[in-house]
């Protein structure tokens, strides 16, 4: 905290000296005193570098919420003339301690008129100082919205995932084992090589658990698995089709997300025909997107 504050200080004394010698520069030709142009320029800009935390602190407390601009706007506008007497004030201090003289050889009417200017630009600054302010909080506010929405949309979109790849539970494993159960001893090597389809299958989608995305080789690895699995169940009565270009394969997919696409093109499609059907699978670029097809030739699901 101490480091924070300290460092903050010093950008501080740095920024508004910077901006003193900048102001200072063009007074140089006109003033051949370079010692009192340059410290009455720093009493100027360091008065405001001073009264900076005082101002932003006055505007956190203003009660009016953040998002109510104008009316903080306003409140800041009336508070104007009060903040411009309190830096005049720091500033006649700072100038005193530097030793550069005040107004003290002017006549009345030229004292009205420098106060009036002084009152003019210190308007000025004050608004600038709030305004930008004003508008880095209202960036950070934008920012905030931004992100929030950001993360809603990705936590509905991880949702939808989630629950898409919770379709591979309950009914696809009871009938891959019923299927097993019944060709262990009628054929034992297609029993055999089911329950090795499976255990890969079951072992992918435990160590994708967590994993957000992986390449669609590996994804379209996982959908063989299962499909071999489908064309054991189905026999012939499943015909299985895939097009596949070969510059995708090294692109990033959403895990798991293909196999429920074609589990419900089975479920709803193909298992609901006596004659059985098609499943085309299908991934290639186009205008430099992804395209993924699953088709079959099924009934579909039921209209409404």
């Amino acid at each position: 905290m101490m480091k924070s504050t300290l460092r903050w200080t010093a950008v501080s004394v740095v920024f508004w000296t910077a901006i003193a010698v900048i102001f200072a520069l063009p007074q140089l030709g006109q003033n051949s005193n370079l010692h009192k142009v340059l410290t009455s320029a720093l009493a100027q800009w360091w008065s405001w570098g001073i009264l900076v935390p005082a101002i932003l602190a006055l505007d956190h407390v203003l009660p009016f919420s953040a998002q109510r601009i104008l009316p903080r706007l306003i409140a800041h506008f009336v508070l104007g003339p009060f903040v411009t007497v309190v830096y005049s004030y720091v500033e006649t201090v700072l100038k005193a301690l530097l030793g550069v003289g005040a107004w003290s050889r002017l006549s009345g009417a030229t004292v009205i008129t420098e106060a009036l200017r002084e009152m003019f630009w210190s308007m000025l600054v004050y608004s600038l100082i709030v305004g930008v302010w004003e508008a880095y909080l209202y960036h950070q506010r934008y920012v905030s919205v931004e992100l929030q929405m950001e993360r809603m949309q990705r936590n509905f979109s991880e949702a939808r995932l989630n629950a898409l790849r919770m379709q591979l539970d309950p009914h696809f494993l009871f009938n891959a084992l019923n299927t097993v159960s019944s060709q262990v001893e009628r054929e034992p090597k297609l029993a055999r090589k089911m329950i090795e389809h499976l255990g890969d299958l079951l072992r992918f989608s435990l160590n994708s658990q967590g994993v957000h995305e992986i390449s669609l080789a590996e994804e379209l690895a996982f959908v063989d698995h299962y499909l071999a699995i489908q064309k054991i169940r189905f026999g012939d009565a499943l015909k299985i089709e895939t097009n596949i270009a070969p510059d995708v394969r090294d692109a990033l997919v959403p895990s798991l997300f293909i196999q429920p696409l074609v589990e419900n093109a089975i479920r709803h499609g193909i298992s609901k025909r006596t004659r059985g059907g098609s499943i085309v699978l299908r991934a290639r670029h186009f205008e430099k997107r992804l395209f993924i097809q699953v088709l079959d030739d099924g009934v579909g699901l039921p209209s409404g």
